[in-house]
């Protein structure tokens, strides 16, 4: 990894959560869920440095032995409230404080979808990287019928409520466009426009469509009992020559590593 990242990688992992304690450092198929995202990137060719963004020593600790810089997030963008942009925003003003470049690509991995494939964020950091999108994220395609209760105080409320078919005609699946879900795994965006913007979706947008059987996002116990027997059915081992890149590419020395301005557990 350089000390100049032209792609940069940032995988936000704070130490709360309230759906699963001390969520990011539980294991699916014996790796911790930030370990997982960080291996993912790192095996990433176009990625060139790994960052996590953490209020969390035991976060951090696993972070570093994972090969990725830590930076230590502060208490008011650590809560329930704080959104994945300000901490992105943070760890952009904390490299460049430190006198690192900013990045051409920013890469947001969330640690919650344990199924990232390093192929997936290659082919779009390249659609960024070569002017053709702004965003590229990634989603799984679906022909669900989606529904809503109505909750407008009228004679409706409480009512089913069609979203995106009419209710009275049922057409199959194979005369029906396809949808997209927004998986939550990975965001690939110019820098540039993450910045003027500061909200992750800008210019022109695109997907880049993932293995939906991997598309799940860790959000309590359920999803982590799906992605264990997944990972288990898979009989999922990373290549020789994936580990043998993790440990050749393995750097211990953080980039930057701010003071914790609050308790971590």
């Amino acid at each position: 990894m350089h000390s100049s990242a032209t792609v940069l990688a940032v995988v936000p992992a704070r130490a709360g959560s309230k759906g699963i304690p001390g969520k990011n450092l539980r294991t699916v198929g014996g790796r911790s869920l930030v370990r997982r995202a960080v291996e993912s990137a790192r095996l990433a060719a176009s990625i060139d440095a790994v960052v996590v963004t953490t209020d969390g020593d035991a976060i951090a600790d696993e972070a570093r032995a994972s090969g990725a810089d830590v930076v230590r997030r502060p208490a008011d963008l650590a809560g329930d409230q704080a959104s994945s942009e300000s901490a992105l925003l943070h760890v952009l003003d904390e490299r460049e404080a430190a006198g690192t470049a900013p990045p051409e690509v920013l890469v947001f991995l969330q640690a919650t979808s344990p199924f990232i494939d390093p192929d997936d964020l290659d082919a779009a950091i390249a659609r960024v990287r070569d002017g053709h999108a702004d965003v590229v994220f990634a989603a799984t395609p679906s022909h669900a019928f989606l529904w809503r209760v109505a909750s407008d105080g009228s004679a409706s409320d409480g009512a089913a409520v069609a979203v995106n078919h009419d209710a009275a005609t049922r057409p199959r699946r194979q005369d029906r466009a396809a949808e997209y879900r927004e998986t939550g795994a990975f965001y690939v965006m110019r820098t540039d426009g993450f910045r003027q913007h500061r909200h992750r979706f800008h210019g022109r947008i695109e997907l880049r469509v993932v293995d939906p059987a991997g598309a799940i996002d860790i959000d309590d116990e359920s999803d982590l009992s799906q992605a264990e027997a997944l990972a288990a059915a898979q009989a999922e081992e990373l290549t020789a020559a994936q580990a043998e890149a993790l440990a050749t590419n393995l750097d211990p020395t953080p980039t930057r590593a701010a003071p914790a301005l609050n308790g971590a557990p």
